[in-house]
């Protein structure tokens, strides 16, 4: 008897959920097929098939189905609504089944099943059952499954917050410390995780870094009730997941001593981060004197660009630590 194949694209929130998707699928003795990293042709694949108006992480999207959809039974492609109470994701997440539906075509069943913790986190539980039943009737075993499946999420969650790069638990890199002539800067840098995480779509910008340096701190790595004690100087509630979190991890990194500078990397044509990256930015210049800077992810893979910004941004902290205690950060 043949294991049934579940094909999950390594894209989108992959890098924040695959811990959950893995285990669950795996005690339910599911094959997970994964997509393989974003590459040149993943990316051109997308970008050819998916809607123009469409952002860079919605078209890559559609380039991982496309590797992966004829190598498995079913695609897990669930419809994201919202994963915290009275708040809601990009719109897209919510579509995103029925655009890859009607993109593509040849495609294997899809488990399209709702997401939605808007008004209570036991949504999920039910969600979960949704997934399983797709593959047993044994609710006590689909139950089962889901706690295991929280657990490595935990597991997860723990080490994000220790510092290590999402990107690197699942891949299973682990870094050596290095050793740099020049005094180690501490980049707090802000974006979706499958912005930050895909090292082809951002060109490596985190490696980057690190090569100069720079050690990371992500959004993912702040604590969430240190988020929702910043955000509360906000006059309105955040309704976005992600605007919250980044603004209240951003007005956290002001707060701090240690850091040295702030990047926001965002894909052109991404509304949310639009306004958010804006309302952070006029935060940060009233309120310290901190280099920040914008970087923006869109389909041309020329890296001469980003890499003069990075290294531009890293030589002008480090020239003022050396040079010129008062010179402004914003020129």
């Amino acid at each position: 008897m043949n294991t049934t194949k579940v094909g999950i694209p390594r894209a989108l929130f992959y890098y924040q959920y695959y811990p959950i998707w893995k285990t669950f699928f795996e005690e339910l003795g599911v094959e997970i097929v994964l997509s393989d990293h974003t590459t040149k042709s993943i990316m051109d694949d997308g970008s050819k098939t998916c809607i123009d108006e469409a952002c860079l992480p919605i078209k890559i999207f559609h380039g991982h189905v496309m590797s992966i959809k004829d190598k498995v039974d079913y695609l897990f492609i669930p419809r994201f609504t919202s994963v915290s109470k009275k708040e809601y994701v990009c719109p897209k997440f919510g579509g995103l089944p029925d655009m890859v539906r009607h993109t593509l075509k040849d495609l294997p069943p899809v488990i399209d099943t709702e997401v939605n913790l808007r008004k209570s986190g036991k949504n999920a539980l039910k969600a979960a059952y949704e997934v399983g039943g797709f593959f047993t009737k044994d609710r006590n075993k689909i139950k089962r499954a889901y706690k295991k499946a929280l657990e490595s999420y935990r597991e997860f969650r723990e080490k994000v917050k220790k510092g290590v790069l999402p990107c690197d638990i699942l891949d299973k890199k682990l870094r050596k410390v290095k050793k740099y002539d020049v005094p180690n800067l501490n980049i707090a840098v802000i974006g979706h995780g499958y912005n930050l995480y895909d090292r082809y779509a951002n060109m490596n910008l985190l490696d980057k870094l690190i090569d100069m340096g720079a050690t990371i701190i992500t959004v993912d790595m702040v604590d969430g009730e240190t988020i929702k004690k910043h955000v509360k100087v906000l006059p309105k509630r955040l309704f976005w997941n992600f605007g919250r979190k980044a603004v209240g991890s951003s007005l956290h990194f002001l707060e701090r001593d240690d850091i040295d500078g702030i990047i926001y990397l965002m894909a052109f044509g991404c509304g949310i981060d639009a306004f958010i990256s804006d309302l952070i930015e006029r935060k940060i210049r009233r309120n310290k004197d901190i280099p920040f800077i914008v970087l923006n992810l869109d389909e041309h893979s020329g890296e001469a660009g980003m890499d003069t910004r990075l290294e531009a941004f890293i030589d002008m902290i480090r020239w003022r630590y050396g040079n010129e205690g008062n010179v402004s950060a914003y020129g």
